[in-house]
């Protein structure tokens, strides 16, 4: 494909097309040809997660699958997809995506219903249309991921939709899908999620449910699909207020649901009751084959549209870090932020769910305490706030001299401002999820979930004892004088900054007290470019 370049540096894009050719243009795509789709696909993804950064790799002519037939894995997995994806910029660092992202969930939301999706005639999805007993589902190099899946898995990077039949609101979801035959696939839904609220209402209104599910289509729709909209805005038109105008869909006479114009392969059809499969085990987020094998929705699919030259999007998760583990921290980090701002929590400096609990399990909160009990409240409904009540397990708030993205310093705190006698809170019966390793086959999916006050307590601020170094003033100075002998100095470990970075920080908190008593190691910011990336190979 021929790399282009943005059109400008706050991006902007019309489908996966484009997506692809402006990632290429900056150095972040990988073409592989020839591999098998037989664990071989999976383990040179699992194999490229590991680098940081790493590219996205576009997989063609694919063992047994003609050329032309192509899958996509590691899409957002960089601070450059990920801020090209979101319209932000092309060359943002994983900091400055961070700041971006500030605010941009509650704007996002208050928009949303500006952009209802747009109906048109036509779109190239159609340039090849397929139903009934045409459908062909083993026409796409559908990978076996990880070798104890329970069988090949089409949807993991997919954007399945649904509606609400009392409301016609529709919802976007990430939902696995395993591979039965060429004309059916399952729909696995959890409890809980949107989808499966509404396949329920439907069944009991009609006794079926209409389904669509994309299976290539702007990175963003997937990203959206992942992630904790709020209840009653549909991830269409929040998509549309990302970008600034509406998702082009066209009219199904099939369903009542809307299909993207632009997207590379749609299945549409209906789900019943009494129409299941065997399904699992499949290696999920939380990097074990959790869950288990049971049944699941069937979907014969009655329509199958698909672009020529497809590109299938695949976003098979595993331990982390996985597919899409970079993407969901930086979403779900903005969008605790600005859940617990909306709550009314008082001078939040950040918010991290890191990589390491897939984006859901670890979430850290830095705040300037104002009184006491702040940190408590902070920590509880960050623990609880629907973009993060679910699969949450540890909740860790800290001071404003500590770094969230940074688990040493986030630790330190832990190991040294938090007494476990008083400052360890558990919620049981927690929203939880049946991926998680420690539910007992056949228990409800409960969880619980500690608040650790990792803060320095509130009455003892001002005569806690000092931190042991030296001053972001300092270090400058120092490091500029021996410049030279830091010139050949190792890369950092991810989270970690060094001087000139610890001064950007402190320069942003408001109490002055990051300057003070905080810098963030001696290192230079990590790499962003896949030259480096490829010296740090894991």
């Amino acid at each position: 494909m021929q790399a282009v370049e943005p059109r400008t540096r706050q991006v902007q894009y019309s489908d996966l097309r484009e997506w692809l050719s402006i990632v290429e243009g900056f150095g972040e795509l990988a073409v592989v040809e020839g591999a098998d789709w037989n664990l071989e696909i999976g383990g040179l993804s699992e194999l490229n997660y590991r680098r940081k950064p790493y590219p996205a790799l576009l997989f063609d002519r694919v063992k047994d699958y003609a050329p032309g037939f192509r899958l996509l894995t590691g899409a957002t997995g960089t601070s450059r997809r990920l801020g090209t994806c979101l319209r932000l910029s092309t060359d943002m660092t994983d900091l400055e995506l961070v700041q971006a992202l500030r605010g941009k969930p509650l704007a996002w939301e208050t928009n949303a219903r500006r952009y209802p999706p747009r109906e048109v005639p036509n779109g190239p999805v159609n340039e090849n249309v397929l139903e009934g007993a045409a459908v062909d589902l083993s026409r796409f190099p559908v990978p076996f991921w990880h070798e104890h899946d329970g069988g090949r898995y089409l949807g993991t990077g997919c954007s399945v939709i649904t509606c609400d039949p009392d409301t016609g609101v529709t919802n976007v979801g990430a939902y696995r899908g395993m591979l039965i035959d060429d004309r059916s696939m399952t729909v696995q839904i959890v409890p809980g999620k949107h989808g499966y609220v509404h396949y329920q209402k439907w069944w009991a209104k009609e006794g079926r449910a209409p389904v669509v599910v994309a299976l290539g289509h702007d990175p963003l729709l997937f990203c959206l699909s992942g992630v904790e909209v709020p209840t009653g805005v549909s991830e269409i038109e929040y998509y549309g207020a990302i970008v600034g105008e509406p998702l082009d869909v066209l009219k199904s006479d099939l369903t009542p649901l809307p299909v993207p114009a632009r997207a590379e392969i749609v299945l549409e059809g209906w789900l019943y009751p009494d129409k299941k499969a065997h399904e699992g085990p499949f290696g999920e987020w939380t990097g074990y084959y959790s869950g288990g094998e049971g049944t699941a929705p069937l979907l014969e699919v009655q329509r199958l549209r698909y672009r020529d030259n497809p590109v299938l999007l695949g976003s098979p998760p595993s331990k982390p870090p996985h597919d899409y583990s970079y993407m969901r921290t930086a979403m779900k980090s903005a969008m605790i932020y600005d859940a617990l701002v909306k709550a009314g929590v008082s001078d939040v400096r950040g918010v991290w769910a890191d990589e390491c609990g897939g984006g859901r399990m670890l979430i850290v909160v830095s705040i300037t305490q104002r009184f006491c009990g702040h940190s408590r409240q902070a920590g509880a409904l960050a623990a609880q706030c629907r973009e993060a009540a679910y699969m949450n397990r540890f909740v860790v708030v800290v001071d404003d001299d500590i770094d969230p993205t940074n688990l040493e310093e986030v630790v330190w705190a832990m190991c040294t401002r938090c007494d476990p006698a008083e400052d360890i809170d558990v919620l049981r019966k927690a929203w939880g999820s049946r991926a998680d390793p420690l539910l007992d086959e056949g228990a409800p999916p409960y969880n619980s979930r500690a608040i650790i006050d990792a803060c320095r307590p509130f009455e003892r601020i001002k005569h806690f004892p000092r931190v042991a170094q030296a001053s972001p003033e300092l270090l400058r100075q120092i490091e500029s004088k021996w410049s030279g002998l830091f010139a050949q100095r190792p890369a950092p470990a991810p989270g970690v900054g060094g001087a000139e970075r610890a001064a950007r920080l402190a320069g942003q908190a408001t109490n002055g007290s990051l300057a003070d008593d905080a810098t963030h190691g001696a290192s230079a910011p990590a790499p962003t470019d896949m030259a480096a990336g490829e010296e740090e190979e894991a």
